[in-house]
């Protein structure tokens, strides 16, 4: 907008300075703090929450409402504080250099509350340069406990996640993209003892699943997992060890099931995740025998999903992009030995996909619901939550025990809509997209995920 030429320096400084004022941004909406609320108090370098531990606040396994993590945030003056649900009065704070919990009527309970980006915050004692932090980590061990109080940086970074998870309606079919649909997924697929032997004697009497894999696939399951070991004869599928395995199964013959499948059914989407234990050379020459498999097979990694993004169902579909195999073995080492597997289409694991800890407990008695990395420990740090820029991992959620038995797996699957709304899915701060159980044919799993295939988590 031109300056009328009657106007004086006054005049035209004024203009200038509306002008400017006019034009310039808004400020972000991430620089306010979140609204009132129910929250986990979520690091995110270890994807693990803040709970009151006697007054210590430490760091914990996600809990749910079971564990004193649950903090309900609220304006208090110019700042903040986060009061127990669990204790009325009760304030996460500080005391001295560590995480306390203190009444909240004191001034180390409050918090001045500032957004990072990302849905991230710090949390910084009001006029200091000190925040919470998750302490340092020591060589070769897990990060404490013991949350603390020091200076700014990526371990004073914290996601408030609320306690009831945000969800948007499911996308029309033709427009929802792969990391929006949950499938049904069978834990230890092969083990089912009606293709053929997968253990020893003694184990073969607690099968992971009652049907073969035909069975599975005409039934709705959509997520395989399976075990390979390396034999003379290959990549068998075998439960811990081949040795003494009655009629073991070729991962082969399965894969070649899986694709069959496909070829008769063109509008549907299969994942297949290995427990691998096989030289890369070995896997390679099973995938070889399995005749159509190149047809269907999807490769993310030439798509540049890690970029934009998961593709639309509808996409891969029309490209028959319908096959997704993940391995868990390390790329490092492959890389070590000169043959990688995603050279032929086997994608690793930990660099697409998030996934809790495989285990609930034994296989009668109480469960742990606790949802937490699988791959968390002294070495390695993939924290649930792990989310990158354009880029999103799929989310592998885990709902089984040591030992499948029918009456616990019966009980555990009708609780899995449950533990994925309440338990899992606000630790991964993501939707479960693979609902991994024992005996799918209990319990009905499928209906959970026809209630997960509801919604979107933003």
């Amino acid at each position: 907008m031109r300056t009328p030429r009657t106007a004086g320096p006054a005049a035209t400084g004024v203009a200038v300075a509306l002008a400017a004022l006019l034009l310039a941004p808004a400020p972000e909406a991430s620089a306010a703090a979140p609204a009132d609320g129910a929250y986990y108090v979520q690091s995110a370098v270890t994807g693990l929450d803040a709970a009151d531990n006697g007054g210590a606040v430490e760091q914990h396994n996600p809990k749910g409402d079971e564990d004193h993590q649950q903090w309900n945030l609220r304006a208090s003056g110019t700042s903040y504080v986060l009061e127990s649900a669990d204790t009325a009065g009760s304030c996460l704070g500080r005391s001295g250099a560590l995480a306390a919990t203190v009444a909240c009527t004191s001034t180390d309970a409050a918090w001045t509350v500032t957004a990072l980006g990302g849905d991230q915050y710090t949390l910084q004692v009001p006029g200091t340069a000190s925040y919470l932090t998750v302490a340092a980590k020591p060589s070769g061990a897990n990060y404490p406990a013991r949350l603390a109080i020091g200076g700014s940086g990526g371990l004073a970074a914290w996601y408030l996640t609320p306690v009831t998870s945000p969800t948007s309606p499911m996308p029309a079919a033709d427009q929802r993209t792969l990391d929006q649909v949950t499938f049904l997924t069978a834990h230890n697929a092969y083990a089912n003892g009606v293709d053929g032997g997968f253990a020893p004697p003694v184990v073969n009497l607690f099968p992971n699943q009652s049907r073969g894999i035909d069975q599975q696939l005409a039934d709705g399951v959509r997520g395989f997992m399976l075990d390979i070991y390396q034999t003379p004869d290959g990549a068998i599928l075998c439960h811990d060890s081949c040795t003494l395995v009655g009629n073991p199964v070729a991962l082969w013959v399965d894969l070649q099931r899986i694709v069959t499948f496909l070829q008769a059914h063109p509008d549907q989407f299969v994942t297949v995740f290995l427990e691998d234990y096989v030289d890369p050379g070995v896997l390679r020459d099973a995938l070889a025998k399995v005749s159509g498999l190149s047809d269907v097979l999807y490769r993310p990694d030439r798509t540049g999903v890690k970029t934009t993004g998961w593709p639309k169902m509808s996409d891969l579909i029309a490209a028959n992009h319908r096959l997704l195999i993940f391995t868990d073995h390390s790329k490092a080492a492959d890389q070590s030995a000169g043959l990688t597997r995603d050279s032929f289409g086997v994608m690793y694991q930990k660099d697409w996909t998030v996934e809790n800890y495989w285990s609930m407990g034994s296989g009668a008695g109480d469960s742990d619901w606790s949802c937490y990395s699988r791959w968390y420990d002294a070495n390695t740090n993939i924290p649930l939550t792990r989310t990158e820029t354009g880029f999103r991992p799929l989310f592998v959620m885990n709902h089984f025990r040591d030992v499948a038995l029918a009456a616990t797996a019966q009980t555990d699957n009708t609780k899995l809509a449950d533990r994925a709304r309440r338990f899992c899915q606000p630790a991964a701060r993501k939707k479960p997209n693979y609902l991994a159980v024992d005996r799918y044919d209990l319990g009905d799993p499928a209906a959970a995920v026809s209630t997960l295939n509801t919604y979107t988590y933003p």
